[in-house]
């Protein structure tokens, strides 16, 4: 099975015409009941030479690289990625914007963590209160 996983270097080497036809063609055979990996494969193609052979593209690879990984609920990797692009234009205002709505969640993510070790801490007093009184 891992014979077909991709590689590191697979990642510096744009995909031939052909192999980028052969994605298209999927993607539109499948017409609208594409499924999730065909989408993914075509746009990972299309990602992969633009990246390469477009460097003015590589604002928006960095952008929808962060917001997918945001979407996903990858804060660590969407961050990552957007101050990527935010090294290269500090006042792009789509990642100055997608740079709060991350720290939103992560604000909001350790709130509803530290409620949850709250809730259990509050718990297992409760329960080693009422063993205690038992004895």
């Amino acid at each position: 099975m891992t014979e077909n996983l991709p590689t590191l270097s697979d990642a510096d080497n744009c995909l031939s015409d052909s192999q980028l036809e052969v994605l298209r063609k999927q993607y539109i055979r499948e017409g609208e009941y594409v499924t999730d990996q065909t989408r993914f494969n075509y746009a990972w193609g299309l990602i992969k030479n633009i990246y390469k052979e477009v460097p003015d593209r590589r604002r928006e690879c960095l952008f929808y690289l962060a917001l997918g990984h945001f979407k996903l609920g990858n804060y660590n990797d969407a961050r990552k990625f957007n101050d990527s692009l935010l090294e290269f234009e500090p006042h792009n205002s789509q990642a100055l914007a997608l740079r709060t709505e991350i720290e939103k969640r992560v604000t909001n993510e350790g709130y509803i963590g530290m409620a949850i070790v709250g809730a259990a801490v509050t718990v297992g007093t409760i329960l080693l209160t009422s063993l205690i009184k038992k004895k």
